[in-house]
Formats: structure tokens, C-alpha cells, sequence
């Protein structure tokens, strides 16, 4: 059934039941992926799914419903269940439905044409020759992937707003495992597919990190200066976003709350989030209730200049939407997320920066962050692994050291950037990024 056909259903029962403000959410997602192993694929898989949701205001109530299934008789059914749901909650909805922007931004990335199946395989298993082809230290266990996916949202209201956004992306992933003798290790490279990807190159550079891992060893328990390295750094912030959520603040399990205009990094930390940044292609130009999704500075020089909002902690906070409501799902509720959430670049090249370090650790994997990380607090203590910095240059590779402190002590913490930022690439429109980031005498617990 066609989206013009379902509002014309949801309009007519909804009419019939006296509802006057309601509110289609209509995701879809399809994904296509192929795995290798050894020479040959190890798995392959093909899905689709999404579905519907509806919600409606009544007598200052909003109740929800939802389906999978889109025959008439379902997507009619949708608008009494949700009354009925209105009438047994009792949280009063305080924003109602959202009549609309005046204005939206246009996507500027390309559009998304997925990838075949065919090319996909062909892909994979070429990157997984390439891989085995990089180094004779290659070891069994050593994977790769080529995986597409597109989004369709759709949002329709009673105050005839109308909205429909489609986008996706496609990536190759390589994880080589490579020996010598009874020490083995591995990592992880994957790119997003453009005309220009070399699946040579991609094999190259991530059996070149896993390589380089090879005769790791401890390091003394110590202060350091300490350069976390993009990927590590995008990780440590995803770690903590939800703690830039207004209504985390709101509910007391954020220690931003309140903080807006004051100093809470470092005067040369910059902090934006922003829908359609240059080169990332999930790009949406509304939020989940319809809000126009825009840039903004989270936090500037060091200030925080807000937190990120949906309609309804906006409203309890006396502030317009900053248009980061989200859904996770077309039945979930709506919540809060950031889009490229981004640290932005400093003036210092790569190897300025370790210049900058002179003696000390450069982290380039943390491990376990979700579970030794306390967004409400921003206590972290992570397990990781990275190189020594000696006069300036990387030398002997590290590992199986301790770095423990405060995510928010850190951030003020902060005394260079190098010059680039890189974005983690991930099917949602959710992503981070951030440049290497240099802390002066750090803690580090390590033999």
C-alpha cells in the first residue's frame, strides 16, 4: 500500500473518531551483506523491514500505536487503539503536534543508489584476497565484509505537514588476524564505498595496523602526555553524548544541567552537531517530530552553548527544539540524538602534534567503553592499547594499560588538536567525529 493511500485511510478514521491532531512516522530499512571467511563467503543476508506509527492528542493525552503490517483494515485499526492508549496514560503531553519548520535545508549529499548483491560479493572476497595477499603473517580468523543499507522516514500530520527523506550507505570492512610465532593480533579498517576505494589499499592499511601491533608489551604505571588518536577519541564521545541530552539534564542524570554559558572545556574545544556535514552521507533535514534539523555549536571556545533538544524538553526548559528529536525505531518514542556529532579541528599536522607530545603514549584502541564509562558522572577507566611517543616519533607498540579519569576533566583538559577530523561511518544517522586530541600528563595504570 502506497503512504498517499495510508493518509487517506488514517484521515477518514480519524475524522469518524473525532481526532483532530495526530501524526503519521513511517520508517523502512533494507540492507544487503556479505561475509567472508578463508576464501569463500560465510554468510550472506537480505532484509527488509519497517512499519508504521501513529499518535494522536486527546483531551491533552497522547497515546500511541503502531504495525508492521499495512492492509487497510490494520492501518485503520491504528487510530482507535491509539485513543485507547491516550485515554490510560496519565503523563499530560505538553507540545502537541508540530505544525512545522518554516523552512528546511536540502540534503547535499549524493543520492543513495545501493549497492547489488553481485557487487557486494565480488567486493568482499576481492578486499579478503587482497588481505591475504598483504603479508604471509595472515591467520585464520581473518574476515571481511561488504554491506549496503537505506533508510525511507516519512512524517505526515494533521497540520498538513508532509516530509519524506531517503538516503543509505554502502562500506567494505576488513579485520585481518595476523601471527608470529605464539603472538597473534589483529584490527579493524572499513570505509565507505565511493568510485575511488581500492580494496588493495583498504587490505594494506588494516593488516599494516595489525602488524604493527606485533611485540607489544607494558608500559610503567605513570603521568604521561597522552595524544588519543581520532577513532579513539569519536569512541570516548559516543561513550558520553547522552549526557548533552536536555532531557537527561532535565531528569537529573547529566551533570551539564544548568551549565549553559559556562566554561566546560578547554578554550580551544569546539563542539558542533550537524545534519549535513560536508562528506557524510546519512543526511536528514528534519528530526523525528518534523522539527528542520540544523548546525549548531554545542560547545564553543569551551563554552557550552546548548544542550540538544526535542519539542517537549524544550518546552519544559522555555527554548526552541534544536531539532534532535529521534527515534530508534518507527514504534519507539521519541527521544533525543545527535547527527555528525563532531570535535572540530585544531592547527596541528600528525606529526606536529607527536612533536608537540615529545615523550609520552599515543592511544589508538580503548576497550570496553560502554561498560567502564558512567555517562552520568563521566568517570571512565578503560583498557588500552597504542604506541610509545619517544622524542617526538612512535616507537614500540603498547598495550594492556589503564587509562582512568573524567570525561568532562578531560575535555578541560585538552591542549592541542591536530588539523584533521575523521567520522566514524555507521547506518544511522548518528555519527562522530573528532581530530587527535592531546592531554598533558595524564594518568596511566600499567605494569
Amino acid at each position: 500500500m502506497n503512504f498517499d493511500k495510508i493518509i487517506s485511510i488514517i484521515k477518514n478514521e480519524a475524522e469518524r473518531l473525532g481526532v483532530s491532531s495526530y501524526e503519521l512516522y513511517y520508517m523502512s530499512s533494507e540492507d544487503l551483506s556479505v561475509e567472508t571467511l578463508k576464501d569463500d563467503v560465510s554468510a550472506f543476508s537480505s532484509g527488509l523491514s519497517g512499519g508504521l506509527s501513529f499518535r494522536c492528542s486527546v483531551n491533552s493525552r497522547m497515546g500511541y500505536a503502531s504495525t508492521e503490517l499495512l492492509d487497510e483494515a490494520e492501518v485503520e485499526s491504528l487510530v482507535g487503539r491509539a485513543v485507547e492508549n491516550a485515554s490510560n496514560t496519565e503523563k499530560e503531553d505538553t507540545v502537541g503536534i508540530f505544525a512545522g519548520s518554516p523552512s528546511y535545508e536540502k540534503v547535499n549529499a549524493k543520492p543513495f543508489v545501493a549497492t547489488d548483491a553481485a557487487t557486494l560479493k565480488a567486493l568482499a572476497l576481492e578486499l579478503q584476497r587482497e588481505t591475504y595477499a598483504a603479508t604471509d603473517k595472515i591467520a585464520d580468523g581473518t574476515q571481511s565484509a561488504a554491506v549496503s543499507g537505506a533508510v525511507t522516514v516519512r512524517i505526515y500530520n494533521s497540520n498538513g505537514l508532509s516530509l519524506e527523506n531517503q538516503t543509505g550507505v554502502s562500506l567494505a570492512y576488513a579485520m585481518p588476524v595476523v601471527r608470529d610465532g605464539e603472538e597473534s593480533q589483529e584490527s579493524f579498517e572499513m570505509v565507505e564505498l565511493t568510485d575511488d576505494v581500492s580494496p588493495a589499499e583498504v587490505a594494506k592499511t588494516a593488516v599494516g595496523k595489525a602488524l604493527a601491533k606485533l611485540g607489544s608489551s607494558g608500559l610503567e604505571t605513570g603521568k604521561y602526555n597522552v595524544i588519543i588518536d581520532s577513532r579513539s577519541m569519536r569512541s570516548i564521545l559516543s561513550a558520553f553524548s547522552s549526557a548533552f541530552s536536555a532531557k537527561n539534564a532535565q531528569l537529573g542524570l547529566s551533570l551539564l544541567a544548568g551549565k549553559e554559558g559556562s566554561t566546560i572545556a578547554s578554550e580551544i574545544v569546539t563542539l558542533t552537531d550537524d545534519p549535513m556535514r560536508p562528506g557524510v552521507s546519512m543526511q536528514t533535514p528534519f528530526d523525528a517530530e518534523g522539527v528542520a534539523a540544523h548546525r549548531k555549536a554545542v560547545i564553543e571556545k569551551g563554552v557550552l552553548k546548548t544542550l540538544l533538544h526535542n519539542l517537549e524538553s524544550a518546552k519544559a526548559a522555555g527554548v526552541e527544539s534544536t531539532g534532535n528529536a529521534s527515534r530508534a525505531g518507527y514504534s519507539s518514542p521519541v527521544g533525543i540524538s545527535p547527527y555528525a556529532f563532531c570535535i572540530e579541528a585544531g592547527e596541528y599536522s600528525h606529526d606536529a602534534l607527536l612533536e608537540l607530545a615529545g615523550n609520552g603514549v599515543y592511544i589508538t584502541e580503548v576497550k570496553g567503553l560502554h561498560a567502564g564509562a558512567n555517562a552520568v558522572t563521566g568517570d571512565f577507566s578503560i583498557e588500552s592499547a597504542g604506541f610509545m611517543i619517544e622524542g617526538g616519533k612512535l616507537t614500540r607498540p603498547v598495550k594492556s594499560f589503564t587509562v582512568a579519569g573524567n570525561f568532562f576533566e578531560l575535555l578541560g583538559n585538552i591542549s592541542a588538536l591536530s588539523d584533521e577530523v575523521t567520522v566514524g561511518i555507521s547506518g544511522s544517522f548518528t555519527r562522530f567525529g573528532s581530530p587527535d586530541v592531546l592531554i598533558r600528563d595524564m594518568s596511566i595504570a600499567g605494569k
